[in-house]
Parts: C-alpha cells; sequence; structure tokens
C-alpha cells in the first residue's frame, strides 16, 4: 500500500501532512483557483478528514516510475454519496508537489462545496498559524 493511502486511511494528519513538498499545489473539485502552499494544503486535507464520512479509498493506479498516482475514494458528505479520485503527481524527492481532486456526481460536490465553505475560516486561521509557527522556528 502506498505510504499516503496508508496516512489517509489511517487518518494521520502528521504523516500526510509530511508527505506534502513545501511548494505543493492543491486543486479543489470546488474551488475555482488552486491553493498553493503546504500549510493551506495541509489545513484543508484536515478539514477534508472532518468532513467526509465514511471514506475508503477503493482503486490505486500508479505510473511506471512511481511519480504520478490516482487514488480512487468514495465517501458520504450529508447523507450523500460520492465517488472522487486524488490525482497526485511527486517531486524527486518523494513529496507531492501537486494534488488534484475530482468527485461525482453534481450533488454529492455542492454538499462538499457546502461542508468546506463552513469550515473555511477554521482552514484559513490554521494555514496562518502554521505559517507563523514557520517563521518564527517555532
Amino acid at each position: 500500500m502506498h505510504p499516503f493511502r496508508a496516512a489517509v486511511e489511517a487518518r494521520d494528519e502528521a504523516a500526510i501532512e509530511a508527505l506534502l513538498a513545501e511548494n505543493v499545489v492543491f486543486t479543489s473539485p470546488v474551488a475555482f483557483q488552486p491553493y498553493p502552499g503546504k500549510a493551506i494544503t495541509a489545513a484543508i486535507l484536515r478539514a477534508v478528514i472532518r468532513v467526509f464520512e465514511n471514506f475508503r479509498y477503493v482503486r490505486e493506479i500508479a505510473d511506471a516510475n512511481g511519480r504520478d498516482h490516482a487514488f480512487v475514494f468514495e465517501a458520504e458528505v450529508d447523507g450523500k454519496r460520492l465517488t472522487g479520485c486524488d490525482f497526485l503527481h511527486f517531486d524527486e524527492d518523494g513529496k507531492i508537489d501537486d494534488f488534484m481532486v475530482m468527485v461525482r456526481p453534481l450533488s454529492a460536490a455542492q454538499a462538499l462545496a457546502a461542508r468546506m465553505g463552513e469550515q473555511f475560516e477554521r482552514i484559513k486561521t490554521e494555514a496562518a498559524a502554521q505559517l507563523q509557527r514557520e517563521a518564527t522556528g517555532a
């Protein structure tokens, strides 16, 4: 099992964050613009863990060189079942530098957008706190 999949399935937030490159770019299935940086990406992923119910990966696909992976998942949000895919690219150091998520159907994507919207102030606060800790070396 891939270390990313193992970390997500274990809900191990520290292990997930450790796999992110500093320059990672997260592309959300429900937001217009990508989110650049490890702090905001980690905060978004923590929110996703809070929002998704009955999350499970059902398929893992990798290219021959191991730098591109697709992790197909199923979950629920507010009682709506969804299928999604995490598309990950790993840099030369084995860290995720590109993280794109797609989900279906539309009704589940809309429920996800609403729930993540409720989380967004907390996401921004967590990301800002992380950046402050990094800036002060704490």
